[in-house]
């Protein structure tokens, strides 16, 4: 039996740039993201689990035609309150499943998921879905967390280290390199392009930013004068992007598959 909480409010674990580097990496990863769809006037986009519908809102804003698909009443109602068109035409918030999405097939120029495809219990057929109703020459856009980054990796060695050889006993709670408990899917490359490649042709990997969460970084950028701190993190979201394996998210697009279909 599928058990779901229909009402859920995502609020309090929707990332928002308390740091430095916080900021730079999720205004990265919007940025490329929302990039990737190609916005624009006449162009119709639909934002998979859209939450708060800050990106839809965007894309509109850009010109297309967006929807936000999103299951949650909660997250939906409050999405139509904080993006009410004003003089503009804003995006339109509807309610669904990413692994039944209420919409025909070919019906738009580009599908976007960003950040939650692990939290479906069902991914692959969210993302079956996502290519069906995606237009043959449109794109599906996924960015997600790499729970095999390079700062992932080298946190979990260092705590490792210290627990196991020093016998220290660290904090007690979730570390950024564990998986949340309401996540269904850990995330990294080879998974993503598996499970992304089955449905669509992908043509676009891309790593965004390097080192978050790495231990003591973010205290090493607040302390770097401003235009080094910036240099910094743009040399290392410039290495990500060449060495996607090890950047701290993977945003991958590409057309769909022309047999894509939805899964069982």
């Amino acid at each position: 039996m599928r058990v779901v909480d229909l009402d859920r409010d995502m609020r309090d674990v929707i990332p928002t740039g308390t740091s430095r580097d916080s900021e730079f990496l999720f205004g990265r990863m919007t940025e490329v993201t929302l990039g990737r769809t190609r916005p624009g006037p006449g162009r119709r986009i639909l934002d998979v689990a859209a939450g708060l519908g800050q990106d839809a809102a965007q894309l509109a804003s850009d010109g297309a035609s967006c929807i936000g698909l999103e299951p949650s009443q909660r997250m939906s109602q409050l999405a139509r309150l904080a993006n009410a068109p004003g003089h503009g035409l804003g995006p339109t918030f509807v309610r669904g499943w990413g692994d039944a999405l209420p919409f025909a097939s070919d019906s738009f120029d580009a599908v976007l998921c960003k950040g939650s495809l692990d939290h479906f219990d069902r991914p692959r057929a969210a993302l079956a879905e996502m290519a069906r109703v995606a237009r043959p020459e449109g794109r599906v856009v996924v960015a997600i967390a790499n729970f095999e980054s390079v700062a992932c990796r080298v946190s979990r060695t260092w705590d490792g280290f210290r627990e196991g050889w020093l016998g220290r006993e660290l904090p007690r709670g979730r570390r950024h390199y564990d998986v949340p408990h309401d996540h269904f899917t850990r995330y990294q490359l080879g998974l993503m392009r598996e499970q992304l490649g089955e449905v669509v042709e992908v043509d676009c990997v891309e790593g965004i930013s390097l080192a978050w969460g790495l231990p003591g970084w973010s205290r090493v950028v607040e302390r770097l004068p401003g235009f080094a701190a910036d240099a910094a993190l743009q040399v290392l979201d410039a290495v990500a992007g060449r060495l996607p394996g090890f950047a701290d998210v993977l945003v991958l697009a590409g057309p769909p598959r022309r047999s894509a279909t939805a899964s069982e």
